[in-house]
């Protein structure tokens, strides 16, 4: 496994001023910014510099390396799709890893499939947030989790700017990310006041470590395997009320299909409920999960049936 995330650029004339979160002590993004496109960089290219590899992302603007906390790490991109819609519309916040560790950030998904990632909500009536968050060894447990709680506190207090609904935020964690976002359901003691969620998708996640962690899940949870339990998802994650997605594919590797297994066998028999369930026929990359062609074995209808869901409920 290499490393995670994304930095796109952005204007010169905003570089680092863009921020709000909760215990951040820095302002919300002036209205005036977005209603004058200072801080959309448009669709021609995604964060990477290349050209764009599928048309997915015609007609989505971006706003790029918005910053949600202290760290250069701490920074996240939003997208929107140019249909201009009459009410506040759900949040995709996208948590995207293949590895715990790292030097200095560098992407181990490349900016332009995360980007299709956003695409996929912008283009579906939703708005479409990325996270890119602290690594380890700098970074150690529980860095990640508190990472997402303060990019969630960001995009509430400020996704209305962008269209979007603060109360329909859902966290979508991917392979590491997904690690990051069940220990945030899990671990109350990381959430912010206003950091809530209204439902959240987990695609081939570890919930549980076991003694025989790799050197990339010791350099974030640690050496000490005693220590393991307290720091998973589990049991934790078992008191959730809100709607779950929990997706897998046939060619993940067998711990992390018995990972998925494990946690809907869970949840099915808790007092809560039972989660949506998807198993996909390939997981090759992030575009075969949020690509434009649902019949191709993507997340685009499971997730439309969890928001519809979160719309019905009223939630959060």
């Amino acid at each position: 496994m290499t490393n995670y995330l994304a930095s796109g650029f952005l204007l010169a004339t905003i570089t680092g001023a863009s921020v709000c979160g909760a215990g951040s002590g820095l302002p919300r993004i002036p209205p005036h910014w977005v209603q004058a496109g200072l801080i959309l960089d448009g669709s021609s290219a995604p964060a990477d510099g290349t050209a764009n590899p599928s048309q997915s992302c015609s007609g989505v603007s971006f706003s790029r390396n918005l910053k949600y906390g202290e760290s250069d790490q701490n920074v996240l991109d939003v997208a929107t799709g140019g249909a201009k819609e009459t009410s506040p519309r759900p949040v995709l916040l996208f948590v995207v890893g293949e590895s715990f560790a790292g030097n200095h950030g560098a992407p181990d998904v490349s900016p332009a499939l995360q980007d299709q990632a956003m695409c996929f909500a912008a283009r579906n009536g939703m708005v479409g947030v990325k996270v890119s968050y602290r690594l380890a060894p700098a970074n150690p447990w529980p860095a990640g989790a508190r990472d997402v709680a303060a990019a969630i506190s960001w995009v509430y207090q400020n996704i209305d700017l962008f269209g979007g609904n603060h109360d329909e935020i859902v966290p979508v964690g991917y392979a590491v990310g997904a690690f990051h976002v069940a220990s945030l359901l899990a671990h109350p003691e990381f959430q912010e006041s206003d950091s809530d969620v209204a439902g959240a998708v987990l695609v081939s996640g570890l919930y549980r470590l076991s003694s025989d962690a790799s050197a990339d899940e010791k350099s974030y949870l640690g050496a000490d395997a005693s220590k393991y339990d307290e720091r998973s998802a589990l049991p934790g994650i078992l008191r959730l009320e809100i709607p779950l997605l929990l997706a897998w594919s046939t060619a993940d590797p067998p711990p992390l299909v018995a990972q998925g297994e494990t946690l809907k066998e869970l949840l099915c028999n808790s007092p809560t409920q039972c989660p949506h369930l998807t198993v996909l026929r390939n997981r090759e990359d992030l575009a075969s999960l949020f690509g434009p062609d649902a019949s191709g074995g993507s997340l685009l209808e499971p997730i439309q049936e969890l928001v519809r869901e979160i719309e019905a409920r009223g939630l959060p």
